[in-house]
C-alpha cells in the first residue's frame, strides 16, 4: 500500500476518468430494514396486534484523496497508464527521441523525478518583504551599502526613503498594477535594489506565468524540464502560496506527477518569414496562425515565454504527490 502526501488533486478530471472507466464513481450508501410482528387473540375482529420496527443507516462517503488511488490502480489495471521514470531519467531516450515514442502527447503517464515549485507571486511578495526591511534598517539608521537611503536616479523619494507610484490626479484613473509594482525603490547590498528586483519579477512572469508551478528536471544535467501547472480552483493541499513555500520550500525534493502529455517543445524554432497573403492580396488566415504561432514557437525555445522547451513536454496533471516512506525499509537501508 502506498501512503500519498497530495500537494494537489484535480478532483473533476478523476471523477471523470474514473466515471468511464467505472461507470460511476458511488459517494453514498443506503441501508434499509424493517420488521413486522402480528399477534392475534380470539376472534379475527378481537385483540390483534400490530408491531413494526425499523431501522435506516446512512452514510455519505467522503472519497477525497481516496478516488485518486481509485483511479491510479484502474489506469494500471486496464493497460493505459504507464511509468516513464526510468526511461525519463536517461539521457540517451531524450537525446534519441526515444522518450517522445514511449509517451506521445495524449498518454498518460506517471513520472517521479527531482523537482521545485515555484510560483512568480510567492517571488514577488518576497522581494517586496525584503525592500520592506531594507528600507525599515535605512529609517532606523543602519545603513546596508555605502549608498543606503538614496534614491534610484530619476525617482522621487518620499518618507523614509520608500517609492512607491503617485496617486492618480482628479479624474484619473489608477492604472493596473502589476507584481513588480509591489517592489519599492531601496538600495541593497551588493548593488541590489528595486530596479533589478522588479527587472528579475518582470522576466518571471513572462517565462513563467503567474500561477504555481511544478517544475521536473529527471536528468542530473538540467537539461531537460517537465513544466506542470497546478489550475486553480482544484484541490490543493494548501492554498496559500507562502504556506506551500514554508513548508516545501524552494529546494529540490522527490515528486511524483500522474497526468496526461500536453505537448512537447519544438526542435524547429526557426523564426518564420511572415508571408501571409494570398494570391489575390487577401490575407490567408491559415497562414497568419501559423506564423503567429511560429514566432511563440521561436520565443518558447530561447524560454522567453510559458510554454515547453526542447526536448522537455507540459504535462496536464491530475495529481502530484510525495510518497510517505515506511520507517521500516528507512532503518533496512542504514543498516
Amino acid at each position: 500500500m502506498i501512503l500519498r502526501e497530495f500537494l494537489y488533486v484535480d478532483t473533476d478530471k478523476v471523477r471523470a476518468m474514473l466515471a468511464q472507466l467505472e461507470g460511476g464513481v458511488a459517494e453514498e450508501e443506503r441501508e434499509t430494514s424493517t420488521q413486522e410482528k402480528r399477534s392475534t387473540v380470539g376472534p379475527r375482529s378481537f385483540a390483534q396486534h400490530l408491531q413494526v420496527t425499523g431501522s435506516e443507516r446512512y452514510t455519505q462517503k467522503s472519497l477525497g484523496d481516496a478516488l485518486f488511488p481509485m483511479l491510479e490502480d484502474a489506469l494500471e489495471s486496464e493497460g493505459v497508464l504507464k511509468d516513464i521514470s526510468e526511461e525519463a531519467a536517461d539521457p540517451l531516450q531524450w537525446s534519441s527521441g526515444t522518450i517522445k515514442t514511449i509517451a506521445p502527447p495524449g498518454s498518460l503517464i506517471r513520472i517521479t523525478a527531482m523537482g521545485s515549485l515555484f510560483d512568480t507571486r510567492y517571488a514577488a511578495s518576497v522581494f517586496s518583504a525584503f525592500a520592506s526591511v531594507a528600507l525599515g534598517l535605512q529609517g532606523m539608521g543602519v545603513g546596508l551599502s555605502t549608498n543606503a537611503g538614496q534614491a534610484a536616479p530619476g525617482k522621487g523619494k518620499g518618507r523614509g526613503g520608500q517609492q512607491g507610484p503617485k496617486p492618480p490626479r482628479s479624474g484619473q484613473a489608477q492604472t493596473d498594477r502589476q507584481l513588480e509594482d509591489l517592489i519599492p525603490d531601496f538600495k541593497g547590498v551588493g548593488g541590489i535594489d528595486g530596479d533589478s528586483l522588479r527587472s528579475i519579477i518582470r522576466m518571471s512572469r513572462g517565462i513563467f506565468a503567474p500561477g504555481l508551478h511544478i517544475n521536473l528536471s529527471p536528468v542530473d544535467s538540467g537539461d531537460v524540464l517537465i513544466g506542470s501547472r497546478l489550475q486553480e480552483g482544484r484541490q490543493y493541499l494548501d492554498t496559500e502560496a507562502d504556506i506551500l513555500f514554508a513548508r516545501y520550500g524552494t529546494e529540490p525534493q522527490e515528486w511524483t506527477l500522474v497526468g496526461s502529455v500536453g505537448s512537447y517543445g519544438p526542435e524547429d524554432t526557426t523564426v518564420p518569414d511572415f508571408d501571409f497573403f494570398g494570391s489575390n492580396g487577401a490575407v490567408n488566415r491559415v497562414r497568419f496562425a501559423d506564423n503567429i504561432n511560429g514566432l511563440m514557437k521561436n520565443l518558447g525555445g530561447m524560454g522567453f515565454i510559458d510554454l515547453p522547451q526542447y526536448p522537455g513536454f507540459s504535462l496536464i496533471p491530475f495529481a502530484v504527490y510525495r510518497a510517505i516512506p515506511r520507517f521500516s525499509n528507512l532503518v533496512a537501508v542504514r543498516e
